[in-house]
């Protein structure tokens, strides 16, 4: 009896550790055959090149992937600028403000924009966002411009990406010790100071792990960004001038003008450069929630 338990820990044992190579591999399988797709495109050109040069023009053999890599840190940009007040702002309000009967119609109505196809999101911007761009925000700064823009791409990715950025930090400030409030009210603090030093800082890790979650999300969107950003492969000196993320330049262009050489090996760099930033963004992330949650238990 006492073996065919000993072997029983030992098979699910080692099917675990299995699985989880199995996953890890998937990883790793996505990053090799990304580079070896992209060979082509090196041996034409030199990585420190393709990432610097701001002409794209693949029927001339140019290959500048800045006006693309800019874009997409651009409209990322903007929409964590955004997203991220609006969104502890709220959980704040739902967790220390909000009635219990508010909470719980409001939770549900955040997780249904989870739950719209992202299509939805763009023909929202484009009959909503870009107008009110063009007709109302631009020319408060004297700028003209046809709605299509970096600024229009972070707006629509901003409110794409905050249901899970509303939930998870909802979750977060949730598992504050009541003892740790409850203290520092006893001591003479404000709702809204107690708020800000004790609930705030110590859920910070939290907080920071909900921004990372959203922007790996917001990386990598497509479809919505697509539609608002103008898609003109130039660097924007502006968030009224359009731009043209990375994703949007593979779902744009993957499939056709394959008879143009080295196009399919470039549009593969570009999917393993999309893949290289998430990793290291996720990397650094890690590095400085680690360091935080340190801080915090010493």
């Amino acid at each position: 009896m006492l073996n065919t338990r000993l072997v029983k820990d030992t098979l699910v044992k080692r099917s675990t550790l299995l699985l989880l190579l199995i996953s890890l591999s998937v990883v790793l399988i996505i990053a090799v055959g990304l580079t070896v797709k992209s060979i082509p495109l090196f041996e034409y050109s030199n990585v420190f090149q393709l990432l610097t040069d701001k002409v794209w023009a693949p029927m001339k053999g140019s290959f500048g992937f800045l006006p693309f890599i800019a874009g997409t840190l651009a409209v990322t940009l903007i929409s964590l600028a955004i997203a991220i007040p609006l969104c502890i702002l709220t959980a704040v309000y739902l967790t220390e403000y909000a009635s219990d009967a508010l909470k719980n119609m409001m939770l549900p109505l955040v997780n249904v924009l989870a739950a719209i196809p992202p299509v939805l999101y763009g023909v929202w911007g484009v009959l909503f966002i870009i107008p009110l761009i063009q007709l109302y925000i631009a020319p408060i700064f004297g700028v003209v411009t046809s709605g299509y823009s970096v600024l229009a791409g972070g707006v629509v990715l901003a409110v794409m990406i905050f249901p899970i950025m509303i939930s998870i930090m909802v979750e977060v400030l949730q598992t504050i010790p009541y003892e740790l409030k409850a203290a520092s009210l006893s001591l003479g603090a404000t709702k809204w100071d107690t708020i800000k030093h004790v609930i705030l800082k110590k859920a910070k890790p939290g907080i920071i792990a909900a921004i990372v979650l959203s922007t790996s999300r917001a990386f990598g969107e497509t479809i919505a960004v697509l539609m608002v950003c103008g898609n003109v492969p130039k660097v924007p000196t502006s968030i009224f001038d359009a731009g043209y993320p990375i994703p949007a330049l593979i779902a744009n262009n993957f499939g056709e003008m394959m008879s143009i050489p080295l196009y399919e090996s470039a549009l593969m760099f570009s999917a393993l450069l999309l893949f290289v930033i998430i990793f290291v963004f996720n990397l650094i992330s890690r590095l400085i929630l680690r360091r935080l949650e340190g801080g915090l238990d010493g």
